[in-house]
């Protein structure tokens, strides 16, 4: 796993020779926390922001506090390796589109590193996919539903599956979902309970 970690630390792909698309607009700097091989949980986000970008740690921000209380875990226990692996879609910030907005995940990280990287975390026991790119990544076919929202909203059928690692799709936690969030009661009322319990079971 160290010998992996430091491959993709080294990796300039998106900014020498990039497969898709523009060049990456700043240095790499790629932010995933890749655990051990006893980590149980991982965590597989969209693309580090910039304010993880700029701290050099994921979930760093706004963003991962809200996802540690989603959990119901401490700054602490998130950031040990040997129970969390943090395997984002895209492992560098990808800069900002025309609108202002993060752009998507580089699609080179998915197609040279994700593979390699789950037969090596061979102890999860459960996968939280937040975000569209990275359930169209581990999620079946059959799960993969035309809104986020859908897919969440079949969180219960996709958990029961006998698959392992077992998966759970979760919404962003950024707060730009305050709205989401709203409209949706069921994701805290129903979801949140049962991914808190399955989270303290595995830690």
């Amino acid at each position: 796993m160290l010998a992996l970690a430091d491959e993709i630390q080294h990796c300039r792909i998106c900014r020498d020779c990039p497969r898709y698309g523009q060049r990456l607009p700043q240095e790499p700097k790629p932010i995933l926390q890749l655990g051990d091989r006893k980590a149980s949980i991982c965590v597989a986000g969209q693309a580090p922001g910039n304010q993880a970008h700029q701290k050099g740690r994921p979930f760093d921000d706004p963003s991962g506090e809200r996802l540690r209380q989603w959990l119901g875990v401490t700054e602490k226990t998130f950031y040990n390796p040997s129970r969390f692996a943090i395997v984002p879609m895209g492992f560098c910030f990808p800069g900002y589109d025309a609108k202002g907005g993060d752009r998507p995940p580089r699609r080179e990280c998915r197609e040279i590193w994700h593979d390699r990287i789950f037969q090596e975390l061979d102890s999860l026991e459960l996968i939280l996919v937040i975000g569209q790119y990275s359930q169209r990544y581990h999620l079946p076919q059959e799960h993969r539903a035309r809104t986020l929202t859908d897919t969440v909203a079949n969180w219960q059928s996709i958990l029961a599956e006998e698959r392992k690692p077992a998966i759970m799709p979760l919404p962003h936690p950024s707060w730009r979902n305050n709205g989401w969030l709203r409209r949706n009661p069921w994701f805290e009322q129903e979801l949140l309970p049962v991914l808190r319990e399955r989270i303290q079971m595995l830690i």
